[in-house]
Parts: structure tokens; sequence; C-alpha cells
């Protein structure tokens, strides 16, 4: 997989290609769906090269950022995930108020044209670009008639609710864990380098490896889940009982943190092992318990249930 971080990076070499364009964030199913028929066209056309032109950060940060959505995945993460669909190369547009300026045509000619030498654009029906969002697949086409590159716009078979980044989002801030993964084709993850939290968890019995949620980040609502936590240095994985909340029990807490509990296993070190966080069921919501002994009961019950899911 190669990684462009501007227009200016791509090689002046680059043959013939067919590109698909979004933001991709999550990758979710309909993106998926878009970047098979990509992969499907390249063969058609006698292409080698699928190039997937994504932007960072997500346009609305920069054109209304109070609105900005957290996002589903990092960057690194988007460009894995492309990868496994079928993409060779990210083309990273760096998003700015220069480039939300220009024209759809003027898109065109230095992205599509110029840069990537289409033979063929593959892009969701619904694709809009260029300033103010003026073009679309029907622009697109007429823009590939003249200037020597196909356009196919892919209807989302899946529906627009259930195969979209807003969707998902939607789901993760109700705790449907499941339901986001229904949509993605996969568990909802997050991922970070664990790090020493107040050690809790370690004094109730229940060791946790703590991985920090910055607020620009999706993460599920509050609550606890069953899941699996990953080490990415080994790629050695383990069924888990997470917390995702601020710990409502300890007066003082404000943080919001994702605390996994790898079920019977009070050796691992983990401090400074990065790993990546599955969530595949929620168990409750977060409570408030009146005592220690309480939280205890409960969180045993939840290692009991979350093992029974994970089997």
């Amino acid at each position: 997989m190669q990684i462009w971080r501007s227009v200016d990076d791509v090689p002046t070499d680059l043959g013939r290609t067919v590109v698909t364009i979004g933001n991709f964030d999550g990758v979710h199913l309909g993106h998926q769906h878009v970047l098979r028929r990509a992969r499907e066209t390249a063969g058609e056309v006698g292409v080698d090269t699928v190039v997937v032109v994504t932007f960072d950060p997500h346009p609305i940060a920069v054109l209304r950022p109070e609105h900005a959505p957290p996002t589903l995945t990092s960057l690194e993460t988007r460009a894995r995930l492309l990868a496994g669909c079928g993409a060779d190369a990210v083309l990273v547009i760096p998003f700015s108020r220069e480039i939300a300026a220009w024209t759809p045509e003027e898109f065109v000619d230095r992205v599509i044209v110029s840069a990537l030498h289409a033979r063929a654009v593959v892009v969701g029906a619904n694709f809009r670009f260029g300033a103010r969002a003026a073009g679309d697949v029907a622009f697109l086409a007429e823009q590939g008639e003249a200037k020597g590159f196909g356009v196919e716009g892919i209807a989302l078979d899946g529906g627009p609710q259930v195969w979209s980044s807003t969707y998902v989002r939607q789901c993760l801030a109700m705790g449907d864990v499941a339901g986001a993964a229904e949509a993605l084709g996969r568990p909802f993850t997050v991922r970070g380098e664990v790090v020493k939290g107040d050690q809790r968890g370690r004094e109730l019995g229940f060791p946790t490896a703590n991985v920090p949620t910055p607020a620009h980040e999706a993460a599920p609502a509050d609550g606890v889940y069953a899941g699996w936590l990953t080490r990415l240095d080994t790629g050695e994985r383990f069924p888990a009982a997470i917390s995702v909340g601020t710990n409502p029990t300890f007066d003082g807490e404000r943080e919001r943190r994702v605390e996994s509990y790898v079920l019977d296993r009070d050796d691992l070190e983990l401090y400074g092992v990065p790993v990546e966080v599955a969530f595949v069921e929620r168990l409750r919501g977060m409570v408030k318990f009146e005592g220690v002994d309480a939280l205890v009961e409960t969180m045993h019950d939840d290692v009991r249930r979350a093992r029974e899911l994970l089997g």
C-alpha cells in the first residue's frame, strides 16, 4: 500500500488508474461495496492500480468545525482497511479552505486527470465534490467523456441509513455496538497505547488495560461491553470485559477512558503496549454504586456474562 500525503507526492510516472473518492470514515459496508466495484472495473479496463482519494482532516472539520463528527477511524487505520478492500494506493488530500474553493472542474483537472491519470472513476451515487458541493456524478460523467475516463455511480443496495458513517456513529452513541458492527461488517474498534491509570481495578481484583479516548475520536456510549483485546505487537487476542466511561462510583474522575479487563488474567504487563479493543456486545449501562462491594459483585457478573458471550 502506497500513501501519498498530497497531490505533489504522486509519482510522475504513475500509469493509468481506477480512482474512487470519498471520506471513507469507518470503511463501512457501503465503502467496501464501492471498493469492490473499483477493483472489478480495474480488471475490466486492464488497469493494475486502484487509488482511493480521501481527505484529512474531514472537510466539515475545516468548513464547520463546530459540527465536525467524531472520527470512526484514524487515517492510519483507514488506509489499512482500504488496502484490505483492494486499494493499491491512497492519496490523502490535506483539506483546507483553499482546496474547498476548487471548482468541480478544477478538482477533476488537478487530481483525477493530471495527478492520477484516471481510466475510470467509481463513486457512490450521491457523491458531491468541488466548491459548494456543486459537482455530482452527472457532471463527473460529462467531464469523463470529454477527458478520457469512464464514470460509474454506485447505488448502495444496503440503504443509505445502514451503510453510512452517520448511522454507525448513531449506533455507538446508543451503545449499540452490535448494530455498528452490522453496518461496518466487523466489530467497531479503538486503538492506542496502554497507559498507566489509577490502578483501582487492580486493587479490586480486575486489573485493566487503559486506552485514552481523544474527544475527536468516536467511542461507544458509557457502559460495560464484552469484546476482545489484541496486542498489536504480537497479535495475541484475549477475551475481555470493557468499561467505557468515567467511573462514576469514585468521585472526582472526569477523564473518559476505555478500560479492558482480560478475562481471568492478572499476569499481563501491557503498559506501553499498542492494543486494539474490539466491541462485541453491550452488557449494561454505566451505574454509580453505593459502595465498593456492590461494584465488585456486579463486575463479577459482567465477567461471567462476557465469558458466556465470547465463548
